[in-house]
């Protein structure tokens, strides 16, 4: 039997590049909390290590309007003021910082495609509140609908599969796509009643074509990993239905207990499970094709725990890891 590739994980100076300075909870240091602890347990000499890839204008035009692009190239030469209304402020070079972001997700989608890797990881990246027209909560860009375009314009694909475990709604790819019957939406997410940005209520299920296709499931203040065990029958049965052909999982590590904007409190025994979940689903459904994005966390120890968490359950056996549970998770 021919064993699968390694998964790839993107790491470099570039890709921490992405980060509002010192100080701030998004800052460049992220990175390096993750990488440490990946050098730690010694997965690093386990994985395929990919440098980070720079994209083109073209491809965050496949997402991201025009003008949009336009001001978001002036303020990066300025590198200063804010992106948006005051949650993502300017730094020099922001845009170029941006391109490393999704050039780094699109080559990953492209060796999933061609089976060069059988999992991958991008840990900064999941910038999943930026609109189509605007940066939005520390999101110069949204690379996550700039990879679902891609998967559609450019592999043809019709069933993609959408998974965020980050604390924060993932509202900039679900009103982008809300109509869209190609992107089977799960948001398990801290009550938009209590943290930004205050979206992903149960109801909200689609539009038009895409009703139905979308799961939002609001988190109370404190849910713990007990919570999203009881849910994740619901979430797999929903998956299932639908068959996707490529899982995109944003794995933020805000929905930690400790994180210091936010009210979950997962440990990264959550993360793991649901990884190794969505690995067996890949395999069933998607030859094995499932990106990883990093997203929130602002805890660095918190966010190394949980990511090295997804990298772990790529790595192992993740249906005999799961099995093994006798809960609903196996």
């Amino acid at each position: 039997m021919t064993q699968a590739p390694r998964p790839c994980v993107y790491y470099g100076k570039d890709l921490a590049r992405y980060g509002f300075g010192e100080g701030h909870p998004f800052g460049p240091d992220r990175l390096e909390a993750f990488w440490r602890m990946c050098r730690d347990r010694g997965l690093d000499r386990r994985l395929a290590i990919r440098a980070p890839v720079r994209a083109d204008r073209e491809a965050l035009a496949r997402f991201h309007t025009c003008d949009y692009l336009d001001r978001l190239e002036a303020h990066s030469r300025r590198g200063e003021g804010f992106l948006d209304y005051g949650d993502t402020p300017a730094f020099p070079g922001v845009l170029e910082a941006a391109e490393y972001v999704a050039g780094s997700v699109l080559d990953a989608i492209d060796r999933l495609i061609s089976g060069a890797c059988h999992r991958a990881f991008v840990p900064i990246a999941g910038l999943h509140h930026a609109r189509r027209d605007s940066a939005a909560g520390f999101c110069a860009i949204n690379d996550c609908g700039i990879a679902i375009e891609t998967l559609k314009r450019k592999y043809g694909l019709t069933r993609i599969a959408y998974v965020d475990i980050d604390a924060h709604h993932g509202d900039g790819v679900f009103y982008a796509f809300e109509a869209d019957p190609a992107v089977i939406f799960v948001d398990l997410h801290e009550d938009g009643r209590f943290l930004y940005p205050g979206t992903g209520a149960v109801t909200e299920t689609g539009q038009g074509p895409g009703r139905g296709l979308k799961l939002n499931i609001p988190m109370p203040p404190e849910a713990g990993d007990a919570l999203v065990e009881k849910i994740w029958p619901r979430v797999e049965a929903f998956l299932e239905r639908h068959r996707p052909r490529f899982f995109l999982l944003q794995a933020g590590a805000d929905s930690l207990a400790g994180d210091p904007i936010t009210h979950l409190a997962y440990s990264a025994e959550t993360h793991r499970r649901v990884t190794a979940r969505l690995c067996r689903l890949a395999d069933r459904h998607a030859d094995g094709r499932l990106l990883a994005v990093g997203g929130g966390g602002y805890n660095r120890d918190n966010l190394a725990a949980a990511w090295c968490a997804v990298v772990e359950a790529m790595l192992a056996g993740d249906e005999r890891e799961a099995a093994d549970t006798g809960s609903p998770w196996a």
